[in-house]
């Protein structure tokens, strides 16, 4: 799959299970009480990613958080405790690959969430190089070559704003550059004989466009000369190097998976869905092909015989959906990722002789019945202009019409992220407590089509707002719910919107908890990463012109935090790249001034979202404390 592609994106993107309709009676029979866990107890579950195979498949190397940190990891295949082969202590690390011939491997770390994030080799006896030297720079492993003789890692050290491609000798780790990018055209792929390199460039958040560059000719042709705008994806090239496969919303609502024939110049539809196609990807050598489809906020996941398209019969496996595959160079092994509500993503492992499945790692908590958590639902509600949204409500186990319980409204980030039901430790930790939560999929959110995706285009804190706004009244309708004690949360553009509630609509929510939310666009937008600025286009047609002050600085809670009045938490990492840690303050000190009550947790190791057990223990046992004071009903409060 094309990694360069996801490397730098704004919002979190999850996935869910499929079950309309409103919530008007309980899922699992009557309210009952349940245990209720500490978030030590939530944060004993490991947290597990990444699938690449050994050379010789006898291990998977993992990233997990077991030791409290992200570290690389090797889980035996044929079972048996993961073995550490990094030890930080102080910064997350993230495996990559293994070499393709011995256990070497690459990883990527930053310094404090900076998201400068370097790339390493580590030899089996544990010495480690960084093949990125320097300071103020961002790099990324982009892939190996189908030969495997060579690998590609991007950098900006050239040019802080745009990404360049080396490629690397395995042995000697001496490099060449094989794209110089001057003009914003983003590496998207190259084919096996290292001739043709696909490139990306983004017009605007509804139009990008393929371009193929050839190496030998030195020219760069137009491949998507589309009418009308149109994403386009690069995703991969085949292994015989005949086609380019990529995804198009081309005159449809949804995106579909295509291939070009670099020989003839035609392009075939491969398949199509009435829900996005998220990713597609070959096995190593070109026998199966895998397709992610964003099937209602659920990931729906087909395999097939890629010569012949016929379908390849997945692992069944009770109460679980197949998240990720990763198929070994040798086409013979395949790993996956397994998750649902109450179970986190969990590998498991299995040939294709058709053996049963093997499950390789057990993440949850021994501490935590599964039984006492929940599973999330999709709900969808009409808004404030008749236009139906979807969103997972998770109904506290204890909640009845005769124990109503308060309620959040959640808010995913991005803008244009999307919110699902696989096992979100903070969610589970909060509904465990007795707290409803609706995580909202609100117009702008992806998944849902292109015409919903633009509804909010430069219309954000007001046609989204109001659908959170509703949100809450949909909430307050239910049986089980207190409608009198609903509050709102989110992190990043869910911070944002957080903060928008209580500035914009005061009465709305009874409490908020902001995480890292942008409070000024104005300067937000004035201070993006350089690395961003391939991608301004896209963010000035969702956000508006990044020199248009007034515009921005209308919809920035900031200007309007005399309007406070209800309690405020914001949690914030001090080294956050894309949200200051100043927009965080300003908005505190602002609110403050108000005198109603706000609390703010700063976590001086940390980005753009919270890594470390530690911190992620302080910060939501602090918000579970905040709603307790604040939300939960009782007596009144200071």
């Amino acid at each position: 799959m094309n990694r360069y592609r996801h490397a730098i994106r704004i919002g979190i993107v999850l996935v869910a299970l499929l079950c309309p309709g409103i919530d008007s009676a309980p899922a699992r029979g009557q309210a009952r009480q349940v245990a209720q866990y500490t978030i030590e107890d939530f944060l004993a579950t490991t947290d597990y990613g990444g699938e690449s195979f050994s050379p010789d498949n006898t291990k998977l190397l993992v990233n997990s958080n077991e030791s409290g940190i992200f570290n690389a990891y090797a889980v035996p295949v044929a079972g048996g405790k993961p073995k550490p082969l990094t030890t930080s202590t102080k910064e997350s690390i993230f495996a990559m690959e293994y070499f393709p011939h011995d256990e070497r491997f690459l990883y990527e770390s930053d310094v404090g969430g900076n998201e400068l994030d370097h790339v390493y080799v580590q030899k089996p006896d544990g010495s480690v190089q960084d093949l990125t030297p320097g300071t103020d720079l961002k790099a990324f492993f982009v892939g190996w070559a189908q030969d495997d003789r060579s690998f590609f890692i991007g950098t900006n050290e050239r040019d802080k704003r745009y990404i360049d491609v080396y490629e690397y000798d395995p042995n000697t780790y001496q490099r060449k550059m094989i794209y110089e990018n001057k003009e914003g055209y983003n590496f998207a792929g190259i084919s096996p004989d290292r001739r043709i390199i696909a490139l990306s460039k983004v017009v605007t958040n509804a139009d990008t466009d393929i371009y193929l560059l050839d190496g030998q000719a030195g020219t760069r042709k137009l491949l998507t000369d589309d009418a009308k705008p149109a994403q386009n994806q690069v995703q991969t090239f085949s292994p015989d190097g005949k086609y380019l496969y990529y995804l198009t919303d081309k005159e449809d609502e949804f995106m579909y998976l295509v291939r070009y024939d670099l020989g003839t110049g035609t392009v075939e539809p491969v398949q199509k869905t009435n829900w996005d196609i998220m990713y597609a990807y070959l096995s190593h050598e070109g026998k199966y092909l895998v397709v992610g489809i964003n099937n209602d906020a659920r990931t729906e996941l087909r395999m097939y015989e890629a010569a012949s398209m016929k379908p390849v019969k997945l692992p069944e496996l009770p109460d679980a959906d197949i998240k990720s595959v990763s198929i070994s160079r040798d086409e013979r092994h395949m790993a996956f990722y397994a998750s649902n509500s109450r179970m986190p993503w969990d590998l498991f492992y299995c040939d294709f002789s058709g053996s049963k499945p093997r499950q390789l790692t057990r993440s949850l908590s021994p501490k935590i019945n599964p039984q006492d958590l929940v599973d999330g639902r999709v709900v969808r509600f009409k808004s404030y202009d008749g236009l139906e949204i979807p969103g997972i409500l998770y109904r506290p186990q204890q909640a009845g019409k005769e124990a109503r319980t308060p309620a959040l409204v959640m808010v995913h980030g991005g803008p244009g992220g999307q919110s699902g039901i696989d096992y979100q430790a903070e969610i589970q930790f909060l509904v465990n407590h007795g707290y409803a939560i609706y995580a909202i999929n609100n117009r702008g959110s992806s998944g849902y089509g292109k015409t919903f995706f633009h509804l909010d285009d430069r219309k954000h804190g007001q046609a989204d707002l109001d659908d959170v706004v509703a949100a809450r009244r949909m909430l307050a309708d239910l049986e089980y719910v207190d409608g009198k004690h609903i509050g709102i949360m989110g992190g990043s553009y869910g911070g944002y919107m957080t903060l928008a509630a209580l500035t914009f609509r005061p009465e709305a929510f009874d409490v908020g908890i902001d995480l890292f939310g942008v409070s000024n666009w104005y300067r937000t937008l004035q201070n993006i990463p350089p690395y961003w600025e391939s991608f301004r286009a896209d963010l000035e047609q969702e956000m508006g012109d990044f020199n248009d002050e007034a515009t921005l600085k209308a919809k920035s809670p900031l200007f309007h935090a005399k309007n406070i009045k209800k309690p405020l938490m914001v949690l914030q990492g001090a080294n956050d790249p894309r949200v200051l840690k100043v927009e965080s303050d300003e908005i505190v000190e602002a609110a403050r001034a108000n005198a109603v009550p706000v609390e703010y947790v700063v976590f001086d190791d940390e980005g753009h979202g919270f890594v470390k057990k530690k911190n992620q223990a302080r910060g939501f046992q602090a918000a579970l404390d905040f709603l307790d004071k604040y939300l939960k009903p009782g007596p009144a409060r200071p």
